[in-house]
């Protein structure tokens, strides 16, 4: 990430706020599982500024997302696997954006974020059985990762394309 200015902060900013909007206002969730595009603020944070940026959008974006806006009660283990997750994504994409990257990226990210952790903080946080969970989950992974995939590649074309314009 490069030094801290007025510019990234307000980049910053307007990723953060994207982020919550999409994950509270245009997402499908319910108690167990969220299916939405609340992942493309942190992937573009992941791209032009990496992993540092991208885990701040995600942490950030989380926290004051689930204190002004609740989906139900605040857990911070769900910030700590979504700054894990922009983590992931900044140092696998920020270099570079090829198929291969941005699939273990999204593999990753589903598999350790969504299906790990996100999973475990549930169980912990209802009380039901992390086996019960796993199938609605591994729907979600199933939907989800294509998504992200197909997303996250056109998004990294434009970017490039357009990536002194926005970080000069």
């Amino acid at each position: 990430m490069k030094k801290l200015d007025i510019k990234l902060l307000t980049t910053l900013g307007l990723l953060i706020a994207s982020q919550i909007v999409l994950s509270r206002f245009c997402s499908v969730s319910a108690w167990n599982f969220k299916i939405g595009f609340s992942f493309v603020p942190v992937v573009i944070a992941a791209i032009l500024y990496g992993a540092k940026a991208a885990a701040a959008v995600a942490g950030i974006g989380d926290f004051v997302g689930a204190v002004l806006i609740p989906i139900g009660p605040y857990f911070p283990g769900f910030t700590l696997t979504a700054m894990l997750c922009g983590v992931c994504f900044g140092l696998l994409l920020h270099k570079a954006q090829t198929p291969v990257r941005v699939l273990t990226a999204v593999t990753a990210t589903q598999l350790a974020g969504s299906l790990l952790l996100n999973l475990l903080w549930i169980s912990m946080l209802y009380g039901t059985p992390y086996i019960v969970l796993l199938g609605a989950r591994v729907l979600q992974c199933a939907v989800v990762a294509p998504v992200q995939f197909l997303t996250i590649s056109l998004l990294a074309k434009l970017l490039v394309r357009y990536r002194q314009q926005v970080i000069a």
